[in-house]
C-alpha cells in the first residue's frame, strides 16, 4: 500500500481534507477552521466507490439496438449497458438534432433544476442553458420548489426580493445584541445549515443560535416538529396543523388591528393596500372575521394561545423567521 496524501475538496455541506492513496480515499477530515462541521461529509468515500455507483456513461439496452423507434419499449425493465464517453456524446447530439429537426427547438427541455456546484463548473443550470441557446433555444422552467412562492409573493408584500433577504438580513451578531423575541415559523433546525449552495467552510448557526439564547433572546418554535429547534434554547413550542401557518399569522394579525397595536402611521407613509387586506382580516369585505378563535380550530391551537403570542410579538423587539 502506497503512503496517502491529503488534499482539500469543497462540499456542498463544508470543506474537507481526504486522505487519498491506492486511487481510492481511505479517510474524511473536516476542514480545521469549522468548529461544527457537518458529518455528512463522511459519506464521501462511500459516495464515490460504492458498487452503486455510475462510473462511466450507460444506455438502456433497447434503445442502443432499436433508437428512438423503439418509443420507450422496454422502459423499465432492459438492463443499462455501459457505452464510452464518445459514443455517449455522439448519440446525445444525434437526439438534439433529430429532435430539432422533427419538432423544433420548443421541444427541448433545458432541465437540471441544478442547485449550485461547489467547484469551479459552478452553476449546473446555468451551463446546460448556455449550451442548449447555442443550439437554437429550449424551454426552461421558471422558479423552484423551494423558494418560488416567496419569489412571487414578497416583492408585492415587502417591496424586496427573496435573494435581498438572504443576502442583507439582519446578521446573528446583530440579533444577539439587539432582538428579544425570535419567532421562527418551522424552527431552525440545524441539519439545515449544514448545506448551502456552492459550499461553505465554516457552520455558524449552533454557536449564533446558543449566542442569541446567553444575550437573553426568548424562542418560539412555530411547528409540527419540536426538534425543528434545538432544546438547549428553551424555546416555546407551538405545534400547529400543518399548512395551518397562514391562519396562525391571520388571527395575529386580527388582534394586532384589533387592538390597535399596529402602527398606522408607518403603515400610512410606507406601504399601499393595507386597507384592502386589513378589510379581509377583520371580515368586513367577507363577512368573516380571521379573529384568533377562527384561527384556533383551523391551527388545532388554542385561541389563548394564538393571542398570547401576538401579545408578546407586540411587547417585545421581535424578529420573525421563515425557513426555506
Amino acid at each position: 500500500m502506497s503512503a496517502s496524501k491529503r488534499i482539500s475538496t469543497l462540499t456542498h455541506w463544508g470543506a474537507y481534507r481526504l486522505e487519498v492513496g491506492d486511487g481510492r480515499i481511505r479517510a474524511v477530515h473536516p476542514s480545521p477552521h469549522d468548529a461544527d462541521p457537518s458529518p455528512i461529509g463522511r459519506s464521501i468515500p462511500g459516495a464515490v466507490h460504492h458498487r452503486s455507483r455510475v462510473s462511466q456513461p450507460m444506455a438502456r439496452k433497447g434503445w442502443l439496438e432499436r433508437g428512438p423507434e423503439n418509443h420507450g419499449g422496454g422502459r423499465g425493465s432492459e438492463p443499462f449497458v455501459p457505452i464510452s464517453w464518445d459514443r455517449a456524446l455522439d448519440l446525445a447530439a444525434a437526439e438534439l438534432e433529430r429532435i430539432k429537426r422533427q419538432h423544433g427547438n420548443q421541444a427541448i427541455f433545458g432541465g437540471s433544476y441544478g442547485w449550485g456546484s461547489a467547484g469551479r463548473f459552478h452553476h449546473c443550470q446555468s451551463q446546460v442553458h448556455r449550451f442548449l441557446n447555442s443550439h437554437g433555444g429550449f424551454v426552461r422552467s421558471v422558479g423552484t420548489y423551494s423558494s418560488a412562492a416567496a419569489n412571487v409573493i414578497l416583492p408585492h408584500v415587502t417591496g424586496r426580493s427573496t435573494l435581498d433577504f438572504m443576502r442583507w438580513g439582519a446578521s446573528w451578531e446583530i440579533l444577539a445584541e439587539a432582538c428579544e423575541l425570535m419567532v421562527m415559523f418551522g424552527g431552525a433546525p440545524l441539519r439545515n445549515a449544514q448545506v448551502e449552495s456552492g459550499g461553505l467552510t465554516r457552520h455558524v448557526l449552533r454557536d449564533a443560535l446558543m449566542s442569541c439564547r446567553k444575550s437573553g433572546v426568548e424562542f418560539v418554535n412555530v411547528s409540527p416538529l419540536r426538534d425543528d429547534l434545538p432544546d438547549y434554547l428553551d424555546a416555546q413550542w407551538l405545534a400547529p396543523r400543518p399548512n395551518s401557518d397562514t391562519a396562525l399569522m391571520l388571527g395575529i394579525a386580527h388582534w394586532l388591528i384589533a387592538e390597535e397595536r399596529h402602527d398606522k402611521a408607518f403603515l400610512a407613509s410606507h406601504c399601499v393596500g393595507f386597507e384592502r387586506f386589513c378589510a379581509y382580516v377583520m371580515g368586513e369585505s367577507d363577512g368573516t372575521a380571521k379573529s384568533p378563535a377562527w384561527a384556533a380550530p383551523v391551527c388545532g391551537l388554542e385561541a389563548a394561545a394564538i393571542v398570547d403570542l401576538a401579545r408578546r410579538m407586540a411587547g417585545k423587539r421581535t424578529y420573525p423567521i421563515f425557513p426555506r
